[in-house]
């Protein structure tokens, strides 16, 4: 079934059901039923061309809306504009738009109650409807699950399970229901493919404080963890015997997860059990990154660096002519793919060029792919997963002399970048104080951007992870061992966008904790005004590009390692 005919069935199917079911509207999320951000089954893209990976929309009888965060307003714009009235959360929610106390249909498997509670709260008749589109098709995938070596963890699974067991116990928690196949990933020290960037096996477990596990999943690809697994007390089990399990367990306390336990699931366990408490500890303690995984996550980015350094070279030498943001994704492709431990992207590389780039999490394709121009700003936003390790950075390059303005705005995000990766994190606590300093450059200058400024990051594991980060919202206490991106950026609609990204991590020195640089790649000094840095600013630039080149340079031929010295 090609793509258009595929939308209009959907669209068939959805006006069917509100029909059918005497409802005024129905809500379609972008996730599945693992709430994961990047799936291989993408609701929202279906119907709505959006391909962001984060909104929902509404479908009424004579209107549609999709919800997207600040990142995406550009993008759905253009997307999914001429067919949907696009709402930016959080500046406009359902309840401004709908009346109260209409019937809204939703999918009880896509969606959690935390979740409809913040979008909707108590002023609408949500009505689940256990419904599943015909025109979808089922993702065959067969890459089996595999495991870590505690080598490789830093820490073996009986270790982490005692661990969690104990939190329990303090809790007076009997069972924790564990819905996010990232936080199994990382408490069983297992990995799988089920997701296109990410080594995230679809799975859900139900551990009982005696460490009995009952584990949740497609049968047909749990055979290699098995062995590894074999000295636990464990049941491996289908994906749709939760039901038979629950019923066969003594009634007690459960612990759920409000982020990802479904409203369906939550109903099974709370008709039975007394839910005590709806915050999964492995997010914390998944959190605080071992010296393995840092030490694995440093290696990560010196190869990476290797690539994009060479990448950046090239793009910076080469003749632009009919070069287009395809092809350098391609490109840069090819270079991570000269490292024997890169295995794929970490998410789909954002090369935006001119006024592409001011689309923050912007997608090239067949309508949208651009001649990178010799004017042109080129945004470049990407990263890798490799054994094992997952990279993230973003460079924004000029190939010709650009306006004092340009250099004003980059100089002004640059100082941003070098005020976050500086600061004193035991004075500023939490990722909503590190924002603050990271705006302050623009917001002297009336500008800002509508994106967090850094998000946390896994250890061969999602891109994007939580609790941590540095944003508006954020008010998680920062510790040793987390890894976060620091990327500040400005963006200019139809016009430019300006972003740097660097990872890095929290190291206790001394008395003090502080970021370390992980990302090992230059930072292009033709868009700086370095008259508007100060003493501070200057030597971070300098001890920057030096670490660079340390840690590069043995890796380079003659002239990329020529070029890469007249950075420092």
């Amino acid at each position: 079934m090609d793509t258009l005919s595929k939308k209009i069935k959907m669209s068939t199917e959805i006006n069917n059901i509100i029909l059918s079911n005497n409802l005024d509207g129905y809500i379609l999320p972008k996730n599945d039923n693992y709430f994961t951000e990047y799936s291989k089954t993408n609701h929202l893209k279906s119907i709505t061309n959006f391909s962001g990976s984060a909104g929902f929309a509404i479908f009424l009888k004579n209107k549609n809306y999709l919800f997207v965060d600040g990142r995406y307003t550009i993008q759905a714009e253009k997307e999914s504009g001429k067919k949907f009235k696009i709402c930016e959360i959080p500046y406009i929610w359902p309840k401004d738009i709908l009346k109260k106390q209409i019937k809204i249909g939703f999918d009880p498997d896509l969606f959690t109650w935390e979740t409809l509670n913040k979008y909707f709260g108590d002023n609408y008749n949500l009505v689940p409807l256990n419904f599943k589109f015909k025109s979808e098709r089922k993702n065959k995938n067969n890459y089996p699950f595999f495991s870590l070596h505690p080598e490789v963890a830093g820490e073996s699974v009986n270790k982490k399970i005692g661990r969690l067991i104990n939190i329990m116990k303090k809790k007076k928690i009997d069972y924790t229901y564990i819905s996010s196949g990232e936080n199994i990933c990382w408490l069983l020290n297992i990995r799988g493919r089920d997701l296109p960037n990410s080594p995230i096996a679809n799975c859900k477990i139900i551990i009982t404080k005696e460490k009995q596990i009952y584990f949740f999943s497609n049968q047909s690809k749990i055979n290699k963890i098995k062995l590894s697994l074999k000295k636990l007390k464990i049941q491996f089990l289908k994906e749709s015997s939760i039901l038979n399990c629950l019923v066969r367990l003594k009634n007690g306390n459960f612990c759920i997860d409000s982020k990802s336990c479904s409203v369906f699931e939550e109903s099974l366990i709370s008709y039975k059990f007394k839910i005590i408490d709806r915050e999964d500890p492995i997010y914390d303690l998944k959190s605080l990154k071992n010296e393995i995984e840092i030490k694995n996550m440093v290696n990560s980015h010196i190869e990476d660096g290797i690539a994009l350094t060479k990448f950046l070279y090239w793009i910076k030498n080469c003749k632009l002519k009919n070069l287009t943001e395809s092809k350098i994704e391609k490109k840069l492709e090819s270079f991570r793919k000269k490292s024997k431990n890169y295995l794929y992207p970490s998410f789909d590389t954002i090369a935006g060029s001119g006024p592409n780039g001011a689309i923050i999490h912007y997608r090239s394709d067949k309508f949208s792919n651009r001649k990178l121009k010799k004017n042109d700003l080129l945004l470049l936003d990407s990263g890798g997963q490799y054994k094992w390790g997952t990279t993230d950075v973003t460079r924004t390059l000029c190939f010709s002399k650009v306006s004092n303005k340009i250099k004003d705005i980059f100089t002004r995000v640059l100082k941003g970048h070098i005020a976050v990766a500086s600061t004193d994190i035991k004075k500023a606590v939490n990722g909503h104080n590190i924002d603050k300093i990271a705006r302050k450059s623009l917001n002297s200058v009336g500008l800002d951007y509508r994106h967090g400024t850094g998000h946390g990051v896994g250890a061969f594991l999602n891109v994007h992870e939580g609790p941590q980060g540095i944003s508006k919202n954020n008010y998680v206490k920062l510790k040793e061992g987390m890894v976060l991106s620091n990327e500040p950026g400005f963006y200019k609609k139809n016009d430019f966008g300006i972003r740097i990204e660097n990872l890095v991590f929290i190291k206790k020195i001394k008395s003090k904790l502080l970021f370390e640089n992980l990302t090992m790649a230059p930072i292009d000094k033709d868009l700086i005004n370095f008259k508007m840095l100060n003493k501070k600013e200057k030597n971070y630039l300098f001890k920057y590009h030096f670490d660079v080149y340390n840690n590069i340079s043995p890796f380079l031929n003659k002239n990329e390692k020529k070029w890469l010295a007249k950075l420092i």
